[in-house]
């Protein structure tokens, strides 16, 4: 009985965690602060172990592979499970901050509350429009979608088969844009019901400067917000729906196009 054989197959185990890993950096739900880093780098290794018998062989003598030549292959593999979790947390990102532009126009910005979710503070409605969507990327399959997409790839590339200069920039900008758009058309019914009141409340103090108009308004600002956001929470939850299952598109389209591009694997 000896080592060698398990050495053999060490580096590249190494790499495949560390591609795994990546999710637990940026993906929704396994990459939160909730999670102790020790149950995160149990599960990685895990999932590693569950996956490394799929992968294609290792064609190099792990003997012959020095650190300089390893360190740049552990940083692609980590960028690849990376780049997969930042592009599936971005519609959420997108509505938390929708919620702060609500937030900023109701005049809840003081209203700060601690998101253990994030570990930092942020808005009330933030918190709403986020889990809202949270719950739409859960109910939705995005967990499993990004999951079979880390594990795709090595359909694909092998252990060491890519590079941390092949992100994906142009996909990564393209999801950039498509959440901003979102940030925009969910906040947008409130902006603008809040621009009318605010054009209304300016007439009134002209017309009528005995009502102060700063107590009142703020009350109805903040009514009209939620009545507002109320009734258009089901077209916020189909919105949110839609970009999520075009984020997860993008990401299996993405995690389909890799190719060892002549390297390992």
């Amino acid at each position: 009985m000896t080592l060698e054989p398990l050495i053999h197959h060490l580096v590249p185990f190494m790499l495949v965690a560390f591609r795994i890993a990546g999710l637990f950096i940026a993906a929704p739900m396994i990459s939160s602060p909730m999670i102790p880093a020790r149950v995160k780098v149990l599960a990685a290794i895990m999932l590693s172990g569950c996956v490394y018998p799929l992968t294609p062989a290792w064609p190099l003598d792990p003997k012959s592979v020095s650190l300089l030549e390893l360190a740049p292959m552990v940083v692609g593999e980590a960028l690849i499970g990376y780049v997969i979790g930042f592009l599936a947390s971005l519609p959420i990102a997108a509505a938390e901050m929708a919620g702060v532009l609500i937030g900023q126009q109701m005049g809840f910005g003081l209203a700060k509350v601690y998101s253990p979710e994030t570990d930092s503070e942020t808005d009330v409605l933030s918190q709403l429009l986020m889990f809202t969507m949270f719950a739409g990327y859960l109910a939705g399959g995005g967990l499993e979608s990004v999951f079979s997409a880390i594990v795709g790839t090595f359909e694909r590339v092998g252990p060491g088969g890519i590079g941390f200069t092949d992100a994906p920039l142009m996909v990564i900008l393209g999801v950039l844009g498509s959440g901003l758009e979102l940030a925009m058309r969910l906040s947008m019914p409130v902006v603008a019901t809040i621009l009318l009141l605010v054009v209304v409340f300016a007439v009134i103090a002209k017309t009528m400067p005995a009502i102060n108009i700063m107590s009142v308004g703020f009350t109805v600002k903040v009514l009209a917000g939620l009545l507002v956001i109320t009734l258009a929470m089901p077209v916020i939850a189909r919105v949110g729906g839609e970009e999520i299952a075009d984020v997860m598109n993008t990401i299996q389209e993405w995690s389909r196009s890799l190719s060892s591009g002549g390297r390992h694997g």
